[in-house]
């Protein structure tokens, strides 16, 4: 492949690549620190790109030059947003989920495909309550949080309205994008133990913050439910006329996969798995999507479509997940 094709493929990607109201020259003149006319340049193939240019471009734009030339080997690049911070603070990670709805939101055409071992992270920012004791669980015993050290669970005390807030945002967003979700009678199961090992461990600080986590986490699933009922996302108390896009809720009892989503961005896919609990890796590796969605589509086509139809298994999997809560109010309370 002669040089001049190759710069014209990369930026051909580059373009197909970037939100339709960005522009490809403006975007490159800022990263670049180049005129209009030495980048069209650059575009038209007349004046190559050195190696530092290439460079920040992939950096910028999480490029794979395996990818883009199209090379016919197994590797797959990843994204990995947060690898360089360490600052352990669970509101950044909730800032940066905000931005990638945000961009997620500023394509024409959008769909999340999502294979749930797992709730959706966003789901649990519906109720303030249950948003705050995943946020303090994250915080200090995935994040080790230094500050949390010795600390009990106390809503009093940390409430985290700054993350919910946010959080309520990224629902928003969320809620303009249409969704196929298949879940498990195993996605609740790690919320359910998280609570469980705080209990029986004395990290709740009173009962009545132990028994407020609990109802909310039925307020969360009579939500799901409705949304599943209705067949449409929308923020809990919303009228029909603040309904937002639609939501296909199916259900397989037989296969407990990981947490995956494939987002359809236009014409393009972006696939997501999850890593270390709740973080992600990104990769537009067509190759994988593709890999991905067959997967998926099997799965879907041995699961039971529960959103807007199938009335009986909807309330059959639903009350099986709220016996699983309730079974945290049989055991020894703190």
């Amino acid at each position: 492949m002669e040089t001049n094709e190759v710069q014209q493929q990369l930026f051909s990607y580059l373009k197909d690549n970037l939100p339709p109201h960005l522009s490809m020259v403006d975007e490159l003149c800022d990263l670049l620190g180049l005129s209009a006319d030495s980048v069209y340049r650059r575009i038209r193939g007349e004046k190559p790109i050195s190696l530092s240019e290439l460079k920040r471009i992939c950096e910028h734009y999480h490029l794979s030059i395996d990818q883009m030339l199209q090379l016919q080997n197994e590797s797959v690049l990843f994204d990995a947003p947060g690898m360089n911070g360490n600052s352990g603070e669970f509101i950044d990670y909730v800032k940066d989920m905000l931005a990638q709805f945000r961009y997620f939101n500023s394509f024409k055409k959008r769909e999340i495909q999502y294979l749930c071992k797992d709730s959706p992270i966003w789901y649990f920012y519906l109720f303030p309550e249950l948003a705050a004791f995943k946020t303090f669980f994250w915080s200090k015993t995935i994040n080790n949080h230094p500050g949390l050290n010795n600390k009990l669970f106390s809503l009093k005390e940390y409430a985290y309205e700054d993350c919910f807030a946010i959080g309520q945002q990224v629902l928003e967003l969320h809620n303009e994008i249409h969704s196929i979700e298949l879940w498990n009678l195993e996605s609740i199961n790690s919320t359910i133990h998280q609570i469980a090992y705080y209990r029986d461990a004395g990290n709740f600080k009173s009962l009545e913050d132990f028994e407020a986590v609990i109802n909310s986490f039925h307020q969360w699933l009579d939500h799901l439910q409705l949304q599943a009922e209705k067949g449409v996302k929308f923020m809990p108390g919303a009228t029909d006329v603040s309904y937002k896009a639609p939501i296909q809720f199916y259900v397989n009892e037989l296969i407990l996969g990981n947490n995956t989503m494939v987002i359809t961005l236009d014409d393009k896919r972006l696939s997501m798995i999850s890593y270390s609990v709740f973080h992600y890796l990104f990769t537009r590796d067509p190759r994988f999507s593709a890999k991905v969605m067959d997967s998926f589509d099997t799965l879907l086509s041995r699961s039971t479509l529960i959103s807007k139809t199938g009335e009986k298994d909807r309330n059959r999997f639903f009350n099986a997940l709220r016996e699983k809560v309730n079974s945290l109010k049989l055991s020894k309370s703190p």
